[in-house]
């Protein structure tokens, strides 16, 4: 069977679906009426929150950064303002807002913002404590980092007017002197602030009145006398480079009341108050199947290390039936009419199993800030449009007479939902194709990748399809656990298809030709490949061999380095030149390797 060229017109009529919403409330630009009811604003947030929590460690922290550097420029004003307004309490704070307008208008990331939408997905069980926890935790690092970068900048980079310096320095000893009490309560009013603003601003039609409201909701801070977390930070560290202040007191007496009450503002008084004045059916609008789908109460808690940390927005898996006796195959896909051969390879190893069952599940990535919230209506258009691109999938499985299961997966994500519905479904194998044109590729974006890739769910076989022909197998091995792998699926593919399989192992010099003679004869003879040709390469050099031997076979079987296999295919740092320079297609296997109790509590990003 013979893969035709990827189609658009294919993926986009289910990206069309994803791209409706329930009532024309979109995550981002248009304007759709007047305004907006408060299930619609609900709904908004949860989009935005799903880009974000399923964001990047590196695009959080930089985006994180990029903010606490703009807070640097409110600091700059608030004290520029006020050395040259003789300190009158409105004039110093007319530009306090500025370093807020561009971090909300511009998209940047603030640990209070943070407090609206990520916990939103949260109470609702569909992002899991810890996940909401690894958030905070970045987005507060590179806040930090900014600030202190601009407070180093604002120290030593002669920006500061004398006045200006000595009135930044008395804004940072305001700070100090006021008691931690205080100082905790005026900051969770200024958490209810920058958390309502979230709010206000997911329920505005257009920039301008966003714009105004942001700047009046942040004026208001400077001109109560209200503390910020991220101001109080690089307000803290310029106090500790300029001034003779400890950095101890600044944390302990400053900057950790004020974060603890704008936490408070931002989850308590304003999350818990708007989440609940939403109707009780703002779940099933803004999920498929609503409360079916929910973190159980141990995930809530535990997250990865018990199963999942994340509720995708739509996935029919849960829906399937299942044989937890069975040898199960999940073979993902993104474009079921093209990716047919890749069913193929997991149906003819099935057949090789007592009892065997196959989860063909197609997954589609929305775009970025795609409008992720349906009614039932809606839900069902899309899945019905999967189900109709999958039928030439079922008709596949369907003439090797196996079970076999098929589903639909929407969401933000696309690489980490393999490893998610591998866990989900206690896949032995996995089967996926591989090309730098398919969403796969897109993984280097996703959280957290390199984590994902070490702590593999099960064997993994990925495919680099050139016309699959696996009449003529080529195996190179050195021993290991992928290379047995890797003998396991051509031991499979001759017993089903009738396969002829070729071993090659290569030494770094003609003295070692026959010790790698017979350890090759030993290793075929252990993993039941008796009747295999053997070639014994003299040269040392792998790629070299692999590419000259390939030319006489139809499919290579190529086992992961100790370096691993999948991580570097997502990181775009796996050079195996044997993938775009042999003209056959290659099957690229790799098996989870062992990790402690320890490294999977103390090792995960």
């Amino acid at each position: 069977m013979m893969s035709g060229s990827r189609s658009d017109s294919d993926r986009e009529t289910v990206r069309d679906a994803v791209e409706s919403s329930r009532s024309g409330a979109p995550a981002a630009g248009a304007v759709v009426r007047d305004r907006f009811s408060s299930d619609e604003i609900f709904q908004r947030i949860i989009a935005a929150a799903d880009e974000e929590i399923t964001s990047s460690s590196r695009e959080l922290f930089f985006g994180a950064l990029a903010g606490g550097f703009a807070i640097s420029i409110t600091f700059l004003l608030y004290s520029s303002m006020t050395a040259t307004m003789g300190g009158n309490p409105l004039f110093s704070a007319l530009l306090y807002p500025l370093g807020f307008i561009y971090i909300i208008l511009g998209g940047y990331q603030l640990y209070t913002e943070n407090t609206l939408p990520p916990v939103a997905l949260t109470i609702e069980r569909l992002a899991s404590i810890p996940a909401l926890l690894r958030h905070w935790l970045i987005v507060l690092l590179g806040n930090f980092t900014g600030g202190a970068i601009g407070a180093v900048a604002l120290t030593w980079g002669g920006v500061f007017s004398p006045k200006a310096a000595t009135a930044a320095l008395h804004h940072a000893e305001n700070g100090i002197e006021t008691p931690p009490s205080s100082l905790f309560f005026k900051a969770v009013f200024a958490g209810l602030i920058v958390a309502g603003v979230v709010w206000v601003v997911y329920a505005s039609r257009d920039t301008i009145s966003r714009l105004v409201v942001v700047y009046l909701a942040f004026l208001a801070i400077p001109l109560g006398g209200l503390f910020h977390v991220v101001v109080s930070f690089t307000e803290m560290v310029y106090l500790v480079l300029a001034g003779d202040i400890g950095i101890t007191i600044g944390l302990t007496q400053f900057v950790i009341p004020v974060l603890l009450g704008n936490t408070v503002g931002g989850v308590v008084l304003v999350t818990v108050v708007n989440y609940f004045q939403t109707s009780e059916h703002r779940l099933e609008a803004a999920r498929f199947e609503g409360v079916d789908r929910q973190l159980s109460v141990r995930e809530w808690f535990l997250g990865d290390l018990v199963g999942r940390s994340y509720v995708s927005m739509i996935d029919t898996s849960e829906m399937t039936a299942s044989d937890n006796d069975a040898y199960r195959i999940l073979v993902p896909i993104e474009n079921p009419r093209t990716e047919l051969e890749v069913v193929d390879l997991a149906c003819a190893l099935a057949s090789q199993q007592t009892s065997a069952v196959i989860h063909v599940v197609h997954i589609v990535q929305t775009p970025l800030r795609a409008s992720m919230s349906y009614d039932l209506a809606q839900q069902d258009r899309i899945i019905a449009e999967s189900n109709a691109l999958m039928e030439d999938v079922r008709n596949a499985v369907d003439s090797y007479g196996i079970a076999y299961e098929t589903s639909t997966i929407v969401s933000h994500r696309s690489f980490q939902e393999v490893f998610d519905a591998a866990e989900n479904e206690h896949a032995n194998l996995v089967v996926m194709g591989w090309d730098t044109d398919r969403l796969w590729g897109e993984a280097r974006a996703e959280k957290p990748i390199d984590e994902l890739t070490k702590q593999l769910p099960c064997d993994f076989l990925v495919l680099k399809n050139k016309g699959l022909d696996t009449s003529k197998i080529l195996l190179p091995t050195a021993g290991g656990p992928d290379s047995e792998l890797g003998a396991e699926v051509a031991r499979n593919l001759k017993s089903t298809l009738g396969a002829t399989v070729t071993l090659l192992h290569v030494v770094d010099h003609p003295d070692e030709h026959d010790s790698g003679e017979q350890f090759l004869a030993n290793w075929a003879t252990e993993r039941g490949l008796d009747n295999a040709s053997l070639i014994i390469d003299d040269t040392g050099n792998i790629s070299e061999a692999i590419k000259r031997e390939s030319k006489d076979h139809t499919l290579v079987i190529v086992g992961a380095t100790e370096e691993g296999l999948l991580s570097r295919l997502v990181r775009n740092t796996l050079h195996y030149e044997v993938l775009n320079e042999v003209d056959c297609s290659v099957l690229l296997a790799e098996r989870p390797s062992s990790r402690t109790v320890t490294e999977r509590l103390f090792s995960r990003k």
